[in-house]
């Protein structure tokens, strides 16, 4: 048990303290491990200012915020009860912040954002140094590889729940390795209670892993078994445990179930999460790690990981199986990315696999081997952070994706575009039209089915209950020029009860294959009129037969505890329901011809 790596102690071998060097830790010990964890966690915070934003899927958190906070409850349209959002735990987050701060949810987002990305580091240097003992002397290795990559400074802020994902991420490393840390001292004390707490603990922070994100339900996946066979608690604390992580998602899926009417939020029906597109999905991959050169330092940490865990694990020890947890979760989460053809945003659904991939490197005890790594490394990161930047019009010119901080930027003439009213301002026709209309007091279905081009005024049915409709490809945006008392719905399907639920029919863009038939908007929103087309008056029959009606009801009937009972109970056949985008087929197969 005395192997030596460069002079030190094995840093995988726990010391009845708990560290990896005998004796106390000296003050020069803490100093570097403070610095260790202080400079990289205030890096990240200056960077993420330096590019804060928020984006239009960011503003879609912000109406539901402001809907929670109005009392209309946790929707993005009076009236209609859809979960257009895949961060449950964000949204909640977000809304008590803003509750608190009486701030525009937009600013509390992004400033909310940015301080969980930060702690999430923080407690992920923590976790990796409590790995390796706490050694006195370390190398900040593999967070030198996050740091450079735009992508993450850009979604540090964004509004959407990357920073709490980078939280959740950070904080449940720390959770695993300090409960496999406790278990393995020389006397656990398994007769304290207090003994069992690092495994409770553990196990909430990994239950709540499908609230922060779905696809992070992946990684409770891999880090719960290996939780479990280092820690090797008894039946008693077993079952413990998991009634306490389990707890709070099962009774949010009954909740989501029965208000909602489906098992998952609605972006995952819309976005097809079931569904195999490597072809597009290695675009993504490729936009990510190509402009970074991501291949680089990721090849020099695998040659330095594979001879410290050679090097310095003692045969049958249990903290290697720890350190690989992470590497598994993250190779995990990107094939899963990849699978299900990608993002539309560069990097984004890419960055919890990195922050997973480095977290067992991201500071590592000194030695020759990490020194000569952390040279390699230092030298690709100085490249990455001042002279390798991603292309705005990524992709491969079938498939496409975005610097969407880029974009914003540019859309609205501000170098930190992070309120609403910067959004809600932009020249866009469809904001100009929503004001007139609204101005002159018309009962109106606006439908805009493409950038900058209105189609259709339309007056709206009597039976509608609001006073204006209007109908965009850019939700977020939407959502910030028409009220809450008014609708904006979706032309894209992401908070579109009866479009998400339509087969794909584009496959360029991420998040955009569901385009709706604007037959089905002019059926649902107006009352019949002479010379109607053909796929109108079908999609009028269509909503009225079998399952598409119920599929309305369960979203827009009062919700009664019968209404709650019925969505929960047909919740599995409604996730499951796909209806032919074109109103004339979609008659044929619901009404019968």
């Amino acid at each position: 048990m005395t192997t030596l790596l460069g002079g030190r102690r094995l840093p995988f071998v726990p010391s009845p303290q708990g560290r990896s060097a005998p004796g106390r830790p000296t003050s020069r010990g803490r100093v570097a491990r403070a610095a260790t964890v202080a400079g990289p966690a205030l890096a990240l915070a200056v960077l993420g200012r330096h590019h804060r934003w928020i984006g239009d899927d960011g503003l879609i958190y912000t109406r539901v915020v402001r809907q929670l906070l109005a009392g209309h409850g946790p929707v993005f349209n009076v009236g209609e009860r859809v979960e257009t959002s895949t961060g449950t735990l964000w949204v909640w987050l977000v809304t008590a912040a803003t509750y608190v701060t009486r701030q525009d949810p937009a600013t509390v987002a992004v400033l909310l954002g940015l301080a969980l990305a930060v702690g999430g580091l923080a407690l992920a240097l923590l976790g990796t140094l409590e790995l390796y003992g706490r050694p006195a002397r370390v190398v900040p290795l593999g967070v030198l590889v996050l740091l450079p990559v735009q992508a993450v400074w850009d979604y540090a802020t964004s509004g959407l729940e990357t920073g709490l994902a980078f939280a959740w991420l950070g904080a449940s490393w720390w959770a695993l390795v300090r409960a496999a840390r406790r278990s393995s001292a020389p006397d656990p004390s398994p007769q304290n209670p207090s003994s069992g707490r690092p495994f409770t603990v553990a196990a909430v922070l990994l239950g709540l892993a499908p609230l922060v994100r779905p696809d992070l339900a992946l990684v409770a996946v891999v880090y719960a078994p290996v939780l479990w066979l280092v820690v090797r608690p008894g039946p008693r604390r077993t079952l413990t445990a998991a009634a306490a992580g389990l707890a709070l998602p099962l009774a949010y899926e009954i909740f989501r179930a029965g208000y909602y009417g489906i098992l998952v939020p609605l972006p995952a029906v819309t976005k097809e999460a079931s569904w195999t597109l490597w072809d597009r999905g290695l675009v993504y991959l490729g936009d990510f790690t190509g402009p970074y050169r991501l291949w680089l330092p990721l090849a020099v940490l695998a040659a330095a990981g594979a001879l410290l865990v050679r090097r310095t694990a003692p045969r049958g020890h249990r903290m290697p199986l720890v350190a690989a947890a992470p590497v598994v979760a993250g190779t995990a989460t990107a094939v899963f990315v990849v699978k299900v053809g990608g993002d539309f945003m560069h990097g984004r659904m890419l960055l919890p696999s990195l922050f997973l991939i480095l977290l067992p490197l991201f500071a590592v005890p000194w030695s020759r081997v990490t020194a000569a790594a952390l040279a390699a490394v230092a030298t690709w990161a100085l490249s990455c952070a001042f002279l390798w930047r991603p292309a705005y019009h990524g992709g491969d010119g079938t498939y496409h994706v975005y610097d969407e901080h880029a974009g914003y930027v540019a859309n609205t003439g501000q170098d930190h575009p992070v309120t609403q009213r910067a959004h809600a301002d932009r020249r866009f026709l469809f904001a100009r039209e929503v004001r007139g209309l609204r101005t002159a007091g018309t009962r109106t279905l606006l439908i805009e089915t493409r950038y900058d081009r209105t189609v259709l005024k339309l007056p709206l049915a009597p039976r509608v209950p609001a006073a204006f409709v209007g109908v965009e490809a850019r939700l977020g945006h939407a959502g910030t020029v028409i009220p809450l008392t008014d609708r904006a719905v979706d032309s894209l399907s992401l908070a579109n009860p009866l479009g998400a639920h339509t087969p794909p029919v584009l496959f360029s863009k991420a998040g955009h294959e569901k385009p709706v038939d604007p037959a089905w908007l002019i059926a649902d929103y107006t009352d019949p009129a002479p010379g109607e087309s053909a796929p109108v008056r079908a999609a009028r029959r269509a909503l009225r037969c079998g399952a598409i009606a119920e599929l309305q009801d369960s979203v827009r009937a009062p919700l009664t505890p019968a209404r709650f009972w019925h969505n929960l109970t047909g919740a599995p056949a409604r996730t499951a329901l796909r209806v032919p985008a074109d109103p004339l087929d979609a008659q044929r197969a619901f009404c019968g011809g």
